[in-house]
């Protein structure tokens, strides 16, 4: 795990999952009908936010949250637990094993198979039965005062199109196929702009690979600097 220089990555993520918990405080408290286009827009926008919290995970993965290892751990365990009740001890292993296996048979994130298959594999790999029964817990006691509809729209749906957001710009694009480099990966064609608001400049998985204690707020320079 790298060290994080400065504190700034720790409020890039209270602000991420700041933005979270409003939002979800503010959309289980909604009166909305299905009819109404902009349940579907707000859905999304929340599907955007659960990707934050995993990336917020994913940089406390790497130490560039906080250079206080107990406070950087925190945040990671915060924010893997409000995804989707991951423990973030094994996802910290797992991922660490991808980088240091990219590719391989013993690549936890990799699969030769179409892109549902390795989907399914992906989710195999990281969900667990603990999980399934927290989350089903959890939804049992909020629906006690939450509208079922809220919980569904707003907690279920966005957290699980967050996981094909996460495996499609972050798995399955950077790594399928053949590759010419040493990280057997590849980076999505420059945009930030398209780069932010599909996975948090995640689809810039070359430049990740090769600078991995980069947060992901600070991505976008490192592409910006490099001539491919």
């Amino acid at each position: 795990m790298q060290k994080s220089p400065s504190n700034i990555g720790l409020f890039v993520a209270a602000l991420v999952i700041g933005c979270w918990a409003t939002s979800i405080t503010l959309l289980m408290q909604w009166h909305f009908s299905f009819s109404n286009p902009l349940v579907y827009v707000l859905m999304l926008v929340q599907m955007h936010l659960y990707t934050g919290l995993f990336i917020t995970a994913h940089d406390a993965m790497h130490g560039t949250v906080s250079p206080d290892k107990g406070l950087n751990n925190f945040v990671g365990y915060l924010s893997t637990f409000l995804y989707a009740s991951f423990w973030y001890p094994q996802l910290y292993t797992k991922h660490h094993k991808h980088h240091s296996h990219v590719h391989t048979h013993e690549d936890p994130d990799y699969h030769q198979g179409s892109f549902f298959a390795w989907y399914v594999q992906f989710i195999r790999n990281y969900l667990s039965i603990w999980q399934i029964v927290v989350m089903a817990v959890v939804f049992n006691i909020l629906k006690i005062w939450i509208p079922q509809p809220n919980l569904i729209m707003f907690w279920v749906a966005p957290s699980l199109l967050s996981t094909l957001q996460l495996f499609y710009f972050g798995t399955y694009q950077p790594h399928k196929g053949e590759h010419n480099n040493q990280h057997f990966a590849r980076s999505q064609r420059r945009n930030h702009l398209a780069a932010f608001f599909s996975c948090y400049f995640f689809g810039y998985h070359y430049e990740h690979h090769e600078s991995p204690g980069v947060p992901w707020w600070r991505l976008w320079k490192v592409v910006k600097s490099n001539p491919r």
